[in-house]
């Protein structure tokens, strides 16, 4: 379980590609603190952490969460979003991520505002999978590329967020173009209302 506040952008080192799956290998700060078999966000996919090295570790991804992520778009040197899994007797700054990424979004367009920036997504909009809850509602939560952000002007298929500088320059959103793919989380709480709404008929 995260809260989609990003603790750093790590840098990829090293991509290995084994039949259908890929190891991406990353640098960041605290990979000391790190131990095999932990559970870590990468720009909001759950992955385990299955070697260490120095400073260096190495994660899994397989070909189904290559499929439904951006993590098979990754190149040498490209940043990745990490969060350690959230300590229960802490705050919950940002909102409940499960780090199971739901499909991604293409961005639109950047554009600054006085010293922030607004990023319209747009992702491929399915009517039943937003009867179950796959979607987004003004001033409501979403995940993108594991950060926790506040939705606004949401259409059927695409909303915008606001990013403050230290977002901007902590986090690979400084990366973000226009066509940039990223990973999207929908609010889990909005998936289990809609889940009760449908059996409720």
């Amino acid at each position: 379980m995260f809260s989609g506040i990003v603790e750093e952008a790590a840098t990829v080192v090293a991509l290995n590609r084994e039949k259908g799956n890929l190891h991406i290998t990353l640098q960041c700060s605290f990979t000391d603190a790190l131990k095999v078999d932990q559970s870590i966000s990468h720009n909001g996919v759950c992955l385990t952490v299955v070697s260490i090295e120095g400073e260096r570790y190495t994660v899994t991804a397989i070909r189904e969460t290559l499929e439904r992520s951006n993590l098979g778009l990754l190149e040498v040197g490209s940043k990745v979003n990490l969060e350690r899994s959230m300590l229960m007797n802490g705050r919950l700054d940002g909102h409940i991520v499960q780090g199971h990424v739901d499909q991604t979004a293409r961005c639109r367009s950047v554009t600054e505002a006085d010293g922030s920036w607004y990023y319209t997504f747009e992702y491929a909009f399915d009517p039943e999978m937003a009867k179950k809850g796959y979607l987004t509602v003004d001033k409501g939560s979403v995940t993108v590329n594991g950060v926790s952000l506040t939705v606004v002007e949401p259409t059927e298929n695409s909303f915008k967020v606001a990013i403050i500088p230290y977002t901007y320059e902590y986090t690979n959103f400084h990366q973000i173009r226009e066509g940039s793919v990223v990973n999207l989380e929908f609010d889990i709480i909005g998936k289990y209302i809609s889940r009760i709404v449908a059996l409720q008929g």
